[in-house]
């Protein structure tokens, strides 16, 4: 049997991944620096690793400088928000850098996917990083070992910060203590006791735009006057949405109050945010700071906004008639059409707006002239009658608002909800203490569990009825007072008046309308 031989064949030298280490190549070098706050001793920080690591490279005769790429005031959790960091990488990738520094892989990334990841497409192309602290070179034969671990110790410790923060959170909105998104958030700021601080200036706006909507004003229509008075949006821009408006309507913070955790962080690696809708607890702080809105006019609005989305193929325009004009047939709303419009004979009517829908409704189309006339038809009688309607008023608007029976029963289901919830607290913690039979442990937390439901759902109605009944009274006083400013006849429509006085005006199928005021009051129209 021949004797086996072997040659040995040398190593073709790849000059694309020659050893950082050759001397008679100059590396080009580069680092990377990143703060996630915004502190102002964290800024110190971010400007001292700038300052570090310009000199270091620029000290080495063996080594060319590129540049130091920056992060400030960004996670570490993910790359994808860091524009610094992608640009260095690119950069790398294309052949501009062959060594990238940085203080420790907690600076580069605490997320072990993305950490690894960029490591070995740097590392594809013969580019190496060194993490100062952990002394750790990516093309040392035990960098990604060493890497795997230290970033899953980073992104450990970036899980056990998110839950301390977290808890720390949760812990100052169960103690009531309310913060707000100043930068992004009109009317308030920081004050120092930490706590929201009205600002004037900005305050003003927010008013107008509850005064506007309670004077008939569409959302798109504040927003556009906001817009072309050059008033400036939350966000600090020039362009007002129909959205931001509403957002502004709608949150309880401008009348004093606060719902905390509207919502909630999903992962701490992405940083998703999510709506609480019930998976973590809320907690809603009454009188937490000082308001800009009265709870009264608040909760008037809110009634307002619930009330237009009721009717029935309501659709918001900047008309004084929109939402207003409403289908004795059907329920639905009235809206605005033009005919002839490119003719001297352009009208503009308003209808059913389920009038050709499914089954047809009978009520006839308004010449918007007809609305207007009919208006000052009827404002002039209230006129004719006033010192009668004030009179009888005085009298009755005690009743017709009262709301002591009401505020009775909602503390009576109030009490009783804090009772079933404490009592349905023990019944879980027995049950997770000792060894209960689970089928009367299931019994017992179903009957705790009807109670509660009862008790959440009375409540919830009594706030409603509560809600309406202010917005009740808070409009006829709101009417009364135009009404009391007010002594003389009118000749032509007004439109601050309509919306001033007006609730609605139901049209029915015998050409007769009926005008309903904010008051309550009712009168019928014939239709001309």
């Amino acid at each position: 049997m021949s004797q086996t031989r072997v040659t040995v064949i040398p190593p073709r030298m790849n000059l694309q991944l020659v050893p950082f280490s050759a001397e008679y190549v100059k590396k080009r070098v580069a680092a990377y620096a990143r703060v996630s706050t915004d502190t102002e001793e964290q800024l110190s920080s971010y400007e001292a690793q700038v300052d570090h690591y310009t000199r270091h490279i620029q000290a080495n005769d063996e080594w060319e400088f590129v540049k130091v790429y920056t992060d400030e005031g960004i996670s570490a959790t993910s790359t994808a928000k860091r524009d610094g960091f992608k640009q260095m990488v690119l950069d790398a990738l294309d052949g501009k850098i062959n060594l990238i520094i940085t203080k420790s892989v907690s600076r580069f990334a605490r997320n072990t996917v993305d950490s690894l990841t960029t490591v070995r497409q740097l590392k594809e192309k013969g580019v190496e990083v060194y993490f100062e602290k952990e002394n750790i070179y990516t093309l040392d034969s035990k960098g990604e070992l060493l890497i795997t671990i230290m970033s899953s110790l980073a992104q450990e410790e970036s899980r056990s910060i998110s839950e301390n923060v977290t808890w720390g959170q949760r812990k100052r909105m169960q103690d009531g203590k309310v913060t707000l998104p100043y930068k992004r958030f009109l009317g308030y700021e920081k004050g120092e006791d930490g706590l929201p601080k009205i600002v004037e200036s900005e305050a003003v706006t927010v008013r107008m735009i509850y005064r506007l909507f309670l004077e008939g004003k569409t959302p798109s229509w504040i927003a556009k006057h906001l817009t072309e008075s050059g008033i400036l949006t939350p966000a600090r821009k020039t362009i007002w949405q129909s959205t931001t408006v509403l957002s502004i309507l709608q949150n309880e913070k401008y009348k004093g109050d606060a719902i905390l955790q509207k919502t909630f962080c999903v992962d701490f690696l992405t940083k998703k945010m999510k709506v609480n809708e019930g998976e973590v607890p809320q907690y809603y702080v009454e009188n937490s700071h000082p308001s800009i809105i009265m709870p009264e006019t608040f909760d008037m609005v809110q009634h307002e906004l619930s009330k237009r989305k009721g009717y029935r193929g309501y659709k918001a325009s900047d008309s004084p008639f929109s939402g207003k004009v409403i289908c004795g047939e059907c329920g639905g709303v009235y809206g605005s059409k033009v005919w002839h419009s490119t003719s001297k004979y352009r009208r503009t009517i308003w209808q059913c707006n389920h009038k050709y829908k499914g089954e047809k409704c009978n009520t006839p189309h308004l010449y918007e002239t007809a609305l207007q006339k009919a208006f000052v038809e009827v404002f002039n009688q209230l006129i004719e009658n006033k010192d009668e309607v004030l009179s009888d008023y005085e009298t009755v608007i005690l009743t017709l608002t009262d709301t002591s029976s009401l505020e009775k029963r909602q503390a009576e289901l109030k009490s009783e909800y804090d009772i079933v919830m404490e009592l349905m607290r023990k019944c879980v913690e027995e049950n997770a203490r000792t060894v209960l039979d689970q089928n009367e442990y299931n019994r017992r937390y179903d009957v705790l569990m009807k109670r509660y439901e009862a008790a959440r759902n009375g409540i919830a109605e009594i706030n409603d009825k509560l809600l309406e009944r202010t917005a009740k009274r808070e409009k006829i006083t709101s009417f009364l007072d135009d009404l009391k400013c007010h002594d003389k006849l009118i000749s032509e429509f007004d439109e601050k008046l309509w919306l001033a006085t007006i609730e609605s005006v139901t049209v029915h199928s015998e050409s007769t309308m009926t005008v309903k005021f904010k008051d309550g009051g009712e009168t019928h129209v014939d239709i001309d």
